[in-house]
């Protein structure tokens, strides 16, 4: 990449402001959200109780862990074999009662399993007790346990780099650090909802018609907002800001027309297939990784092989030369926010399902994580934000084996600051001389 001098200097300081703003977003939300072990989630406005108990007798220290629309918290048994763990809205939640932490020679009977789900009513408490008895347990190894959370981590990963792709190609052809990307994944899935929930199409309508919607506010957007902007010769810290302010409008604007609840997709509550060990997946899992392998196939010969790809990558690489060379720049930036756009919608109907459910502010969610598989792969590399996508990924899925689950985003970021103090171009970035 040809720099000059300041535009070097300009880049690393305008990177350094992106990654101070990112990590005060980060530990301003691992602070709101961090609950005591023995006061779970108390000051939420919904909970989910329970009572462990054999043959009369109360289990202590039995481990309960809940997760869903995005949210894992997790407690134990008290003296009299109660548990209480708070929900921040009216949703299906899935309860796992972990069987490690029973006595031995006890387990769980029910029919559904030590891992079952509920719903929270009308009354914004539910109970779920789970029969313990005499029986075999079965144990999971620690091999599966793994096995099952990469394949986890790779679905999950797949979602985050369809995101964190059209985030990294606005970047390297604009130099934008675009926080307005989280609403983008977030238009994504209420177009989807409102074609196939509201309006009644079959999914496999709605979601291709939702990418395009979402690439045609990508074109509405640069040609409205940040095209006049850019035109008007504004800097790219100033434009950054412009992005936070529009990034607050978009996302209060969702809350004012859906709520503050959950709304989910038509076939979110696909049955499980157990496929092998500890590892089931939906029919929705299975075709959302497919789906996401597909379209990163496709984008990735689109990138190399179309001349608008090409344009793109030269572009990237230095905006000037490409602009002698007789490419519109113009025209490619514009192709660049269309795709970006679709990419972060079709992100979005995914991340519905994977969460699963429908919130106002579910971009914002993962925003972190998307910055961060930018940043690990390199700044403006469009391959590089798809393997740090998939190492992320891995990592907060694979590190809740290890960590309480409502920490796992942790451990992703923390390896994140690793990698970045060993190798701070990120893994396929490339150096560049600074001052």
């Amino acid at each position: 990449m040809i720099l000059s001098t300041t535009q070097r200097g300009s880049r690393s300081w305008i990177q350094l402001l992106m990654l101070a703003i990112v990590t005060s977003i980060a530990f301003g939300g691992l602070f709101a959200t961090s609950a005591n072990a023995d006061e779970v989630g108390t000051d939420l406005p919904f909970s989910i109780v329970g009572n462990v108990k054999n043959e009369g007798v109360s289990l202590e220290g039995v481990r309960i862990v809940v997760s869903g629309g995005g949210y894992t918290a997790e407690t134990v048994t008290d003296a009299e074999g109660k548990w209480y763990i708070g929900v921040p809205e009216k949703a299906s939640y899935t309860v796992t009662l972990d069987q490690e932490t029973l006595p031995a020679g006890i387990a769980v009977v029910d029919e559904g399993g030590a891992e079952q789900t509920v719903e929270i009513g009308p009354s914004g408490r539910v109970t779920k007790n789970f029969f313990i008895g005499q029986g075999e347990r079965i144990v999971v190894s620690l091999f599966d346990q793994v096995v099952a959370r990469v394949i986890y981590g790779l679905n999950f990963g797949l979602m985050l780099g369809l995101a964190a792709v059209g985030l990294s190609l606005v970047f390297g052809t604009t130099g934008l650090s675009n926080f307005a990307h989280a609403e983008m994944v977030t238009f994504g899935a209420l177009a989807a909802f409102f074609l196939g929930g509201i309006l009644a199409l079959p999914i496999w309508i709605a979601i291709p018609v939702a990418v395009v919607i979402s690439g045609l506010m990508g074109w509405g957007l640069d040609s409205g907002l940040w095209r006049p902007l850019r035109k008007r010769g504004l800097g790219l810290v100033q434009l950054m800001i412009v992005s936070i302010g529009l990034s607050l409008a978009v996302r209060y604007l969702f809350q004012f027309f859906i709520g503050g609840g959950t709304t989910q997709l038509p076939g979110f509550d696909a049955p499980k297939i157990k496929l092998f060990g500890a590892t089931s997946l939906s029919v929705i899992d299975i075709a959302s990784m497919v789906l996401s392998l597909v379209v990163i196939v496709g984008f990735a010969w689109w990138l190399m092989n179309t001349q608008t790809g090409k344009a793109t990558r030269a572009i990237s690489d230095n905006s000037d030369l490409a602009a002698a060379s007789g490419i519109d720049v113009d025209r490619v930036v514009r192709t660049v926010w269309i795709v970006a756009a679709g990419l972060a919608g079709l992100a979005g109907v995914l991340w519905a399902y994977f969460r699963p459910g429908i919130k106002w502010d579910m971009g914002a969610q993962i925003l972190l994580l998307i910055f961060a598989a930018v940043t690990l792969g390199g700044l403006g590399t469009a391959f590089g934000a798809l393997l740090g996508a998939l190492v992320v990924g891995l990592l907060v899925e694979v590190s809740s084996l290890v960590i309480p689950a409502d920490l796992k985003y942790v451990g992703a970021l923390v390896v994140l600051i690793v990698i970045l103090l060993v190798r701070p171009q990120g893994i396929l970035g490339r150096k560049e001389r600074i001052g």
